[in-house]
């Protein structure tokens, strides 16, 4: 490999001893924020998921990353369009989180929650009243077992006060922790 770096003979054989339901129970204890993932579909609508599989990547130039299981709906229009929205929660948005959650939403529980998007410069959509916005057009994109890395690049951002909405082994919490001045 041109990085010097390589992986142990026989390193991969090993996974096979670790079962879906102890992977889930050890990466259950790294607690994330929860993230909406919204696209613009062909249709011109607006289609999104909940990710806690969201991180940053790189600062120059500004880099995330998301995976994205192969049997989303998400994942085909991120493919097609190349570009995504990330609405990063508040606390009390544990009900939108869930909304998007459900493969089977339906519009009448969106128009019950509320759920508002707004357009960003590009017109990428995002929720209104998160945490913070950003708007990103895909840069790459890396198989990962049954997901796909998209890596995008942040083309804006805007940032709001609140506490995040965290989820740690399978439940929703708060940040107890000192708030930004």
């Amino acid at each position: 490999m041109a990085s010097g770096l390589g992986f142990a003979p026989g390193l991969h054989r090993m996974t096979d001893l670790v079962t879906p339901n102890e992977f889930r129970a050890a990466l259950g204890r790294f607690a994330s924020g929860v993230t909406v993932i919204t696209v613009e579909t062909p249709a011109g609508e607006v289609h999104g998921m909940t990710a806690n599989a969201f991180c940053s990547v790189s600062l120059r130039p500004p880099l995330v990353l998301v995976c994205i299981d192969h049997l989303a709906e998400t994942y085909l229009h991120i493919r097609e369009r190349r570009q995504f929205g990330v609405s990063v929660l508040k606390e009390e948005q544990e009900a939108l989180s869930e909304f998007f959650a459900d493969p089977e939403r339906n519009h009448d529980a969106a128009y019950r929650l509320g759920v508002q998007y707004r357009p960003m410069q590009s017109g990428t959509p995002v929720l209104q009243n998160a945490l913070a916005n950003l708007d990103c057009s895909v840069v790459n994109a890396y198989d990962g077992g049954d997901h796909t890395i998209f890596v995008g690049e942040v083309k804006e951002v805007v940032v709001a006060e609140g506490t995040p909405l965290l989820y740690f082994r399978g439940r929703y919490g708060i940040c107890d922790g000192p708030q930004e001045p």
